[in-house]
């Protein structure tokens, strides 16, 4: 989608696409051959053999099905890889289309600037395609910490920035030892 800034696509997305084109031709091919030999026309020398083993095989025999079993689960395979969205872990970016952050970074942004509030002991923070986890421990303002992720987030300039999510626990007091 040329002009739209989209989730970036793996380049495995075009190889598999190619490999699948070049299976398809092949198998055409080999039919080809077959119904040309089924139907009494010669084909070349060794795609004669093929063909002739192709046609005079029983569809049933153990041989015939395993082949056809490994080609579709193959074939389906490639088709999944080739229009399944790739880089998942990467988040576009508005500012500059065609590039992206991790998402692990949006976390560590997103961590690093909860914590500088005041009364965040500490932060757990997952970020996903869709949503933002954020875990405050301490005593922190939660509409305040809410403010500031969401400012954080406009300012990373994520192209649909995830919902956020924002909890609060106490943080854990360890007993002194003397």
């Amino acid at each position: 989608m040329p002009g739209e800034a989209g989730r970036p696509r793996s380049p495995r997305t075009r190889v598999s696409a190619l490999v699948a084109l070049a299976v398809l031709a092949g198998a055409g091919a080999l039919l080809y051959d077959a119904v040309s030999e089924w139907t009494g026309h010669h084909t070349g020398s060794w795609r004669h053999w093929l063909a002739h083993q192709l046609s005079t095989r029983h569809l049933d025999s153990p041989w015939a099905l395993a082949g056809a079993a490994v080609v579709a689960a193959l074939g389906l395979w490639l088709l999944v890889l080739a229009v399944a969205p790739g880089e998942r872990r990467w988040l576009p970016l508005r500012q500059a289309p065609g590039s992206a952050v991790d998402r692990l970074g949006v976390a560590a942004l997103l961590e690093r600037r909860v914590c500088a509030e005041p009364m965040v002991a500490s932060a757990r923070v997952r970020v996903g395609r869709r949503r933002a986890r954020v875990t405050v421990h301490g005593s922190a303002d939660l509409d305040r910490a809410r403010v500031v992720l969401n400012e954080e987030l406009d300012r990373i300039g994520l192209v649909r920035p995830p919902a956020l999510t924002v909890r609060g626990r106490r943080a854990r007091h360890r007993p002194h030892m003397h």
